[in-house]
């Protein structure tokens, strides 16, 4: 069976303001919960880390050090 981009998770690059795309795909996985994010949903990353995040709380749980 073959798989489409649209069934698998992308790979990015993230920078501060803005992230490029390495593998297509259509969604990616929060660093901390696991959770499937929409490629148009995605929000919150960090740039150092290279990690993607759920929302605005979990982000800042995770940059404070808290998850």
């Amino acid at each position: 069976m073959l798989m489409s981009s649209s069934d698998k998770a992308a790979k990015l690059y993230y920078a501060p303001s803005s992230f490029r795309v390495l593998r297509p795909g259509t969604h990616v996985y929060c660093a901390v919960t696991g959770e499937t994010i929409a490629l148009p949903e995605l929000r919150y990353w960090s740039a150092e880390r290279q990690e993607a995040y759920a929302s605005c709380e979990i982000a800042t749980r995770r940059l404070l050090g808290l998850e």
